[in-house]
């Protein structure tokens, strides 16, 4: 049965709650309508939050395995202008080795022999300042996928006692023709370390277009999680907007009607 009390406004307290529920949707909508998130705290999505989270932190590491592959790429790429430096030195090896072996009476041996020497030397030269002096391992980490996050391998070294024509010379005909041979051995030595180089580039090339498109898709998931639906909030804010301002009205007409008790005192 309704009763008429002035104690206890019962019309007051259910809009009062209602104003307050409204209050914090209202309050809710405009902070992520502001941040452009979903998530602005543990309490909007606890487990959404974990999972985003977990995309966020992949991204991190795939991006610095981006850069990690970029510098590896910059050295391999070093070790690769060098190696076909030493190339051609080889090739201008081959050339004095075939012309001092000829026996002519036309062919200078000494003159022919200093600069063979030469060349030899700055083949050392050169592996040394390429780092190519010794053989060395390569690593580079581009992902937290344990080892399939590692792209590695080894790299030969490329100066003359490993390409074996550190003791050569052209000194005479004889010798001269030796040293053929030897250079030649060493052009397809030198061609296995250049494409293990290769090999490591192209396959950091792979790896850095894989880290990309990872860090793509790990974005979208992280942005279906963690952002705001700003059409919904939009549509949140309006409606928690008329809500307020009715409950407004409704708790005023509450209390105009305890107040129209007083009249049964007239």
């Amino acid at each position: 049965m309704a009763s008429f009390s002035v104690v206890t406004n019962i019309s007051a307290s259910n809009a009062t709650a209602n104003l307050v529920s409204t209050n914090l949707g209202l309050q809710k909508a405009i902070t992520r309508l502001s941040s452009g998130l979903r998530i602005n705290n543990s309490g909007d999505d606890a487990a959404g939050l974990a999972v985003a989270n977990s995309y966020r932190s992949a991204q991190a590491v795939l991006t610095q395995g981006v850069q990690n592959a970029n510098d590896g790429l910059s050295t391999l790429q070093i070790k690769d202008g060098a190696l076909n430096n030493i190339s051609t030195l080889l090739d201008r090896l081959s050339t004095l080795a075939t012309q001092a072996a000829s026996s002519a009476s036309s062919v200078d041996h000494t003159v022919l022999n200093n600069e063979f020497q030469d060349v030899l030397s700055e083949i050392d030269r050169e592996a040394s300042v390429a780092g190519l002096d010794s053989s060395t391992g390569f690593s580079v980490f581009v992902s937290s996928d344990g080892t399939n996050g590692v792209v590695g391998g080894s790299i030969d070294a490329a100066d003359t006692t490993t390409l074996g024509i550190d003791s050569l010379d052209v000194s005479n005909s004889d010798d001269a023709a030796s040293a053929v041979a030897a250079v030649a051995s060493a052009i397809t030595t030198l061609g296995q370390t250049q494409a293990s180089v290769g090999t490591l580039e192209n396959r950091l090339q792979y790896a850095i277009s894989l880290s990309s498109s990872q860090i793509v898709n790990d974005q979208a998931a992280e942005s279906r999680i963690r952002d705001a639906n700003i059409a919904q909030e939009s549509a949140n804010l309006t409606k928690y907007q008329i809500l307020t301002q009715s409950g407004i009205a409704a708790l005023a007409q509450a209390n105009q009607s305890s107040a129209a008790v007083l009249t049964l005192l007239r």
